[in-house]
């Protein structure tokens, strides 16, 4: 782990300003909750419920990739200054490991590349017992406020 803060203003963000505006999209309704900041790296959980499994009861990939653009999302957004910059979602990938039948998965995005106009975030997603279930990689393009 990098002890370099790379959050913008160089303070770690409140964890109880991570999930504020998403309670009513994406985020709320699959019940995706911030639970971890770091220097350099953001958690959250979501459950594996019926909100979240496809029809043979396992995690749905769509739903793992929705929880890691929704961590690295966040993630790149805190590393600008966003009164003047906005952080938007260029390409996602993912690979499913191994499935997740019930209680919670963890993703933790980290930085591959902080650039100027262009981010890469690596999304590990692991069950309760720390085996990885799906890693993916994020690119962010970083946008000036009036392009939004």
């Amino acid at each position: 782990m990098n002890n370099d803060i790379i959050w913008w203003g160089g303070t770690l963000p409140r964890l109880a300003d991570l999930g504020s505006g998403g309670d009513d999209c994406m985020p709320g309704h699959l019940g995706i909750e911030f639970v971890e900041v770091s220097s350099d790296t953001i958690t959250a959980r979501m459950p594996v419920d019926r909100r979240t499994k496809q029809p043979y009861g396992r995690l749905h990939g769509g739903a793992s990739v929705a929880l890691a653009e929704t961590v690295g999302s966040v993630a790149a957004s805190l590393t600008v200054d966003r009164a003047k910059f906005a952080t938007v979602g260029m390409e996602i990938n993912a690979n499913h490991v191994r499935p997740a039948y019930d209680q919670y998965v963890y993703a933790t995005a980290s930085p591959v590349n902080i650039g100027r106009t262009t981010q890469i975030w690596q999304i590990r997603i692991v069950n309760e017992q720390g085996k990885l279930v799906c890693i993916s990689r994020l690119t962010m393009a970083v946008i000036a406020i009036e392009q939004k």
